[in-house]
């Protein structure tokens, strides 16, 4: 299995992902592995690790989750590997529940969340999404 951890899908990935005939209620797994340290694009706050900036983008996505209807089920950091192997753990995982794929696409394309996605792209070395679907749904 081949893992490519990325900050932005590429377009054609996000436009197939959005326009998935496939809606409804879905919880998006966020696999996330930081930088050491967060780099901002202005320079600003050297000092932060990239964990420290993500948990900037991590406090206020609450709100923009929420406007649109969704909510964080869970962020926590990793902290083992019992079963299988890995050549490099990831630092942390996220649960964030969406009603619709509409939903996240209007989160994601709202100006208060434009505002804070620089925390998360100061912090993040990369990721992946997984969407799941819950069963019986």
């Amino acid at each position: 299995m081949q893992v490519n951890n990325a900050v932005f899908p590429p377009m054609e990935q996000a436009m197939a992902f959005f326009g998935s005939g496939d809606d409804g209620a879905f919880v998006m797994v966020n696999l996330l592995k930081f930088k050491p340290k967060a780099e901002y694009e202005d320079g600003s706050d050297p000092h932060l690790t990239g964990a420290e900036a993500y948990a900037r983008y991590g406090a206020a996505v609450q709100a923009c989750l929420a406007a649109v209807g969704g909510r964080q089920v869970y962020a926590g950091p990793v902290t083992g590997l019992l079963l299988g192997e890995v050549e490099e753990l990831w630092d942390m995982v996220a649960l964030a529940e969406y009603p619709s794929l509409a939903a996240m696409q209007q989160m994601v394309q709202s100006p208060e969340y434009q505002a804070i996605e620089k925390h998360r792209k100061a912090g993040l070395a990369g990721q992946l999404n997984i969407r799941t679907k819950p069963v019986g749904r």
